[in-house]
């Protein structure tokens, strides 16, 4: 696949496996998960609802500076 992709002339960026740190949404849920904020989902249901809750606690300001700060580009 390598040899492929650079047969064509494209350059192959190797990203980490995973990171926190080019993932907006880790930005943004532990922010939101501390204290007393904090509880265990028994459901389905419940760890939507507790998702809904988090993302309706941010704002469109704090939304944009999470992608900023990943290096993804802003509208």
């Amino acid at each position: 696949m390598r040899r492929a992709i650079r047969g064509v002339g494209a350059r192959l960026l190797l990203l980490p496996k995973y990171s926190p740190d080019l993932n907006p949404i880790e930005q943004a849920l532990p922010s939101s998960s501390t204290g007393s904020e904090r509880r265990r989902a028994e459901t389905v249901d419940t760890v939507c609802s507790a998702i809904g809750e988090i993302l309706d606690g941010l704002t469109a300001t704090e939304c944009n500076n999470y992608f900023e700060n990943t290096g993804y580009c802003s509208t």
